[in-house]
């Protein structure tokens, strides 16, 4: 099992910049990848950002250029560079991880950070 401790979200006016971070009990090196998500209300979850624990990344289409995914294993923690803010971008936001990569395996999901864009 692993538990992850979102933190970081917060207000913050379009065009701006956030940093959330996410701490993983369990060391990352050792699982096999690790994302976020956001869910807007009345939307369904979205994949924001991935990283395996081989550094390889992904990106939802909306975020391209715009936000970046990494990760330090000396402290168990991933993070989320969030730059050039939309509104659109307003959401609570979810650390995942994948311990095995195996389709159908238990994904283990932090608690949640809200991220609120707006003037």
């Amino acid at each position: 099992q692993v538990q992850l401790v979102e933190s970081g979200g917060g207000l913050v006016q379009p065009g701006g910049s956030l940093r959330l971070s996410c701490v993983s009990s369990r060391r990352i090196v050792s699982i096999y990848a690790m994302a976020w998500y956001r869910q807007a209300p009345g939307k369904e979850r979205e994949l924001v950002a991935s990283i395996t624990n081989r550094g390889s990344t992904s990106y939802g289409d909306s975020v391209k250029g715009r936000f970046t995914i990494s990760g330090d294993n000396a402290q168990n923690t991933v993070y989320l560079q969030m730059n050039s803010l939309k509104p659109e971008d307003t959401a609570v936001y979810y650390c995942n991880a994948d311990l095995w990569g195996i389709p159908g395996a238990r994904n283990y999901w932090g608690q949640g950070t809200q991220v609120t864009v707006s003037s």
